[in-house]
């Protein structure tokens, strides 16, 4: 009987001599080496009770052993839920009451302020060297086993949304879910075995885990293991990569260090970016820099990816390019299809999007249609040539004297402005207008911002309406860890900005 994920993914490693993952210090695991950590940990995990349809909750730093233990336990027929490292105990109460899983790994440093918390299920720790008590049950557990057999349809993984608005939702990913994305970002982005892949993201999060690691696993490339982004060491790495997947931060943060130019970037396929809007400036300035064009595409936890630059054409800068192949796109507003250039909310059909909210029937009804249409709450717009630009979430439009205002309109103008790096704009209550649009702005390296003039700068550039009514400037913007802007807590923050 088939598994999906192992057989596509997992089972070649077991013939394979060649290296799979090359870490920070130089150290590299073959494929061989690794599909025989798979097999300790998927003993150890049934050793520890799991089996076929259970949940295994980790909280557990990057490392090989962190991914056989997902790799081990899809493989067993289970559903892997990573969660956040950063995550604080009472949050992690949650995920474990709401997922019930059978096992929760989490860092020996952590376990006596989880083990109330963790009460319910068995808790075994793991630290990124492979100590910790389910680092010695992998030392004695034998290599050989056989997988569970699972059908596509059956429940691979569960991810949690990040919960800026009531409480987090499971994602429910399936194995066809996570299969059929790998294999169109594989073609789409040019992946082969000759590819080595600088792999600095957590593993946590979609990008990390099921972009970045699936399709290297696919397609049979390397990956240069780092635990973190660290410029440094991607600077003295980067030589031995053919391709880079980052966030918005990544770049950003390269570009400010002198040492990356256009020579240490020469060799290099591919730079993709996601997670985070990047700002058309981030990417006119790479290219400028390195001669190369930063790829942008556009996912979710819910369904994957969803839309991507070409990778011959035109990475058209401000936008995430085009569906996939297999997923549909349309937005519509008021339950009716848009035109070309107008506003509306975004949504996909195909084979990437998620089986529905893990024990939430009806928020699942409300966003996942029965034919198949998930309503992803986002914001977008097509151009004259069908690329998609991301307008923002729903919940954060403004509408301000009953006209409805786009963040990211503004965003853009405000980030041209004098000594602007970037910026946030959100809606706060206001007595008169209901909400009053506010911005928050972060100043370029060296230099400050002058708030009146950066206001008296849109004169003529957009609508009164669309102006803010007030702005403030802070040192850096709140990001999750994936980089994107956390508004909510902004909107939370300077609720009484108009109001005092």
């Amino acid at each position: 009987m088939p598994n999906p994920l192992y057989d596509t993914l997992f089972a070649p490693l077991a013939s394979r001599d060649s290296r799979l993952l090359i870490l920070s210090d130089g150290t590299e695991v073959t494929g061989r080496t690794f599909h025989g950590l798979i097999g300790r940990a998927a003993n150890a995990l049934r050793a520890a009770g799991v089996g076929p349809s259970d949940r295994v909750a980790v909280q557990i730093a990057k490392s090989p052993e962190a991914l056989a233990i997902y790799a081990a336990t899809v493989s067993i027929g289970a559903a892997f839920l990573p969660l956040n490292t950063a995550y604080t105990p009472p949050e992690v109460a949650y995920f474990l009451e709401n997922a019930t899983p059978r096992l929760f790994l989490c860092e020996p440093a952590k376990a006596a302020s989880l083990a109330g918390v963790a009460s319910r299920t068995t808790l075994k720790t793991l630290d990124s060297e492979g100590g910790g008590s389910f680092g010695a049950d992998l030392s004695d557990a034998a290599t050989a086993f056989t997988p569970e057999p699972r059908t596509p349809s059956d429940l691979a993984a569960i991810l949690y949304t990040s919960g800026t608005t009531g409480r987090s939702k499971g994602a429910m990913l399936t194995h066809a879910n996570l299969l059929s994305n790998a294999e169109s970002l594989a073609q789409l982005w040019r992946f082969t075995s000759d590819d080595v892949l600088l792999h600095a993201l957590p593993i946590f999060h979609t990008h990390g885990l099921f972009v970045a690691s699936n399709v290297s696993l696919l397609t049979g490339g390397a990956m240069i293991f780092l635990p973190g982004f660290d410029p440094d060491a991607v600077l003295r790495l980067l030589p031995q990569a053919t391709t880079l997947m980052g966030v918005p931060t990544f770049y950003t943060r390269l570009l400010d260090d002198k040492r990356f130019d256009r020579a240490l970037t020469a060799h290099m396929r591919l730079f993709v970016s996601g997670s985070a809007p990047l700002l058309a400036g981030t990417h006119r300035q790479f290219q400028h820099r390195t001669g190369h064009r930063i790829l942008e595409r556009y996912g979710m936890t819910e369904t994957n990816m969803n839309t991507s630059n070409p990778y011959d054409g035109e990475r058209r800068a401000g936008t995430v390019g085009f569906p996939l192949p297999g997923v549909e796109l349309r937005i519509r507003a008021e339950g009716h299809a848009v035109p070309k250039g107008e506003v509306g909310v975004i949504e996909v059909r195909g084979p990437n999007v998620f089986a529905g909210y893990w024990q939430m029937p009806e928020k699942t009804r409300e966003d996942l249609r029965e034919d198949g249409w998930f309503i992803t709450g986002d914001l977008g717009q097509l151009d004259a040539d069908g690329y998609l630009q991301i307008v923002g979430r729903s919940k954060d439009l403004v509408i301000s004297g009953g006209f409805n205002i786009y963040p990211i309109e503004v965003e853009m103008v405000l980030d041209e402005q004098p000594g602007v790096l970037e910026s946030a704009v959100i809606g706060l209550p206001h007595p008169d207008f209901g909400e009053a649009v506010f911005a928050v702005l972060v100043a370029k390296r060296g230099e400050t911002v002058d708030i009146a003039a950066v206001l008296e700068g849109l004169q003529g550039k957009l609508a009164r309406f669309k102006q803010p009514k007030s702005a403030l400037v802070l040192s850096e913007l709140p990001r999750n860890a994936m980089g994107k802007v956390q508004k909510a807590d902004l909107r939370k923050t300077y609720a009484g900005w108009f109001n005092p």
